[in-house]
């Protein structure tokens, strides 16, 4: 009785941590990848409305620098090992790029506002605007 005691025991530790390991570690940094990008956009173009035109070409440029920056990132794991200062540079490279492009789109008045909100945004390893 005490050996199925303790493997009933031994199961639900297993469990329980198998289930932890699948998720982000306790204190992790969450909403990183594809929804923390979504966000990272939001922020940027928060109090700006956009016509249906402006919306496109935005999207259009959006995509074209997330696969700039995919394709920059495969060669980067491809090589193997951490990021080094020339993958840095280039992807801040890409964001100036997007931001630029994204700036041509805007008027005057919604350009103000998408630098407020770039200048509003946290600097942790984003490139200098």
């Amino acid at each position: 009785m005490k050996v199925i005691r303790f493997l009933a025991a031994a199961a639900i530790v297993l469990t329980a941590t198998t289930a932890m390991a699948q998720g982000a570690p306790q204190g992790a940094p969450q909403g990183g990848g594809q929804a923390g990008a979504q966000r990272a956009m939001e922020a940027m173009m928060q109090g700006i409305t956009l016509t249906d035109e402006q919306k496109a070409k935005v999207e259009s440029i959006v995509a074209a620098s997330r696969e700039e920056g995919m394709k920059l990132r495969q060669e980067a794991q491809a090589a193997g090992g951490p990021p080094g200062p020339e993958l840095m540079e280039k992807m801040r490279a890409v964001t100036t790029k997007r931001n630029d492009a994204i700036k041509a789109v805007l008027t005057d008045e919604q350009k103000a506002q998408f630098e407020k909100n770039l200048a509003n945004m946290p600097q942790r390893g984003r490139p200098p605007r």
